[in-house]
């Protein structure tokens, strides 16, 4: 796997829905040990970490993301080595395509799909290495391990 200073350093990513990223970041941090890593507005997202290879990111509730019993409230983010094959392959099998590959200005590539039971996935793969601050984010810490972090 390419090195990116922008993602979390796993492969399976969960991104959760909260009302309030600050709060859960607290709460998260206090309550099961997680440690913020990643600060991405105030209140959008935060990429944390757990143990030496658990990651997380918190984001805030909105449009693709409704309450509990409302409809999605979650997405695993899945890194891979190509997301066009990885997208190719997917939609051969019937995912339903909510975003194609695209490219981000954090040095990622990636696509969002949703499977046969409407759970939202997202594949993504490196494209380039991106310090956080470099599109106006915060390292809050490095995550453990990492070079150049």
């Amino acid at each position: 796997m390419k090195h990116n200073r922008s993602v979390p350093p796993v492969t399976v990513v969960p991104v959760l829905a909260y009302p309030d990223v600050r709060a859960a970041v607290a709460w998260l941090s206090a309550a099961f040990g997680f440690a913020e890593r990643t600060r991405i507005g105030e209140s959008h997202r935060a990429q944390m970490s757990i143990g030496t290879d658990g990651a997380v990111i918190v984001a805030e509730r909105r449009g693709g993301t409704p309450a509990p019993g409302d409809g999605v409230t979650h997405l695993i983010r899945v890194r891979v080595e190509d997301v066009s094959a990885q997208f190719e392959r997917a939609r051969a099998h019937g995912a339903r395509v909510l975003e194609p590959p695209t490219d981000r200005e954090y040095g990622e590539r990636d696509c969002t799909l949703e499977d046969v039971a409407g759970h939202r996935w997202q594949f993504a793969e490196t494209v380039r290495d991106v310090a956080p601050e470099d599109y106006g984010c915060k390292t809050v810490a490095p995550w453990p391990g990492r070079p150049g972090a």
